[in-house]
């Protein structure tokens, strides 16, 4: 760990006991954490997460909020989004995934880079606005990644792969689904329903397909798992910040 990783750790333990996050740490141990063989492709495993790839969306006390908010609110998020899909296009971006970019899948982002994106707050004010109120404000979307309007077109397909780690998870909001789509899991197949969350373990293996007739869409918001605590949570921001600082 490099000076400023280890001041900010013992910062963090100063504040909130010496064992508090001594998960992060196992983490970071030379002997690395035990995993699931369909999270070889993941970078960090924290131990003592769920090992389960699909979880209930509102299972949690500390994301039902968010969930009930989300779904409440899909009428209006779905039509304010149909008219920036029609009337904004420019706005939207092949996604880029650390692995690999895709002209085939579209994103409009919310939040990124640890902040809200303000210019998305007019074109879909009912998505900027549940998600500041319920997720931002409330510390429950991680800084270190993203909230984003994920559209696959008609035939495309996310291949299969691990993302970095395990201490966040993926909510997604079924914003606009045709038949013909479906996600996996871990080997498990599941299909969106519209207006509904699906919550899930993105360390696992996963994969996407868009086999209908029309784009798909959901509402991604990548949220602490909630079995980590806000010491730990603090490790990993400083954690990861001062790795991407290092890695330009």
């Amino acid at each position: 760990m490099t000076p400023e990783m280890e001041n900010a750790f013992a910062a963090i333990r100063s504040d909130y006991g010496a064992e508090s996050i001594a998960r992060v740490e196992r983490m970071l141990s030379s002997g690395g954490s035990s995993r699931h063989p369909l999270q070889r492709g993941a970078k960090w495993i924290m131990p003592g997460l769920s090992p389960v790839p699909w979880h209930d969306p509102y299972a949690y006390t500390e994301l039902t909020p968010v969930v009930e908010a989300l779904e409440a609110a899909h009428p209006a998020i779905k039509e304010e989004f149909n008219i920036a899909w029609a009337v904004r296009r420019e706005a939207f971006s092949d996604y880029e995934h650390y692995l690999t970019r895709q002209e085939d899948w579209q994103a409009l982002y919310l939040f990124r880079e640890g902040a809200l994106v303000e210019e998305s707050a007019a074109m879909t004010p009912t998505a900027y606005k549940v998600l500041k109120e319920f997720a931002v404000d409330t510390e429950k979307i991680c800084p270190l990644l993203e909230c984003h309007f994920s559209t696959l077109l008609p035939g495309a397909m996310i291949d299969p792969h691990c993302d970095l780690w395990n201490f966040s998870i993926n909510l997604h909001l079924a914003v606009d689904i045709p038949d013909g789509c479906s996600i996996t899991v871990a080997g498990q197949t599941r299909s969106w329903e519209e207006g509904r969350c699906l919550l899930f373990d993105y360390s696992f293996e996963h994969e996407a397909r868009n086999d209908g007739t029309r784009p798909r869409t959901c509402l991604l918001v990548d949220l602490w798992h909630p079995q980590t605590t806000v010491p730990e949570r603090k490790a990993l921001v400083a954690l990861i910040t001062e790795i991407r600082r290092h890695m330009g």
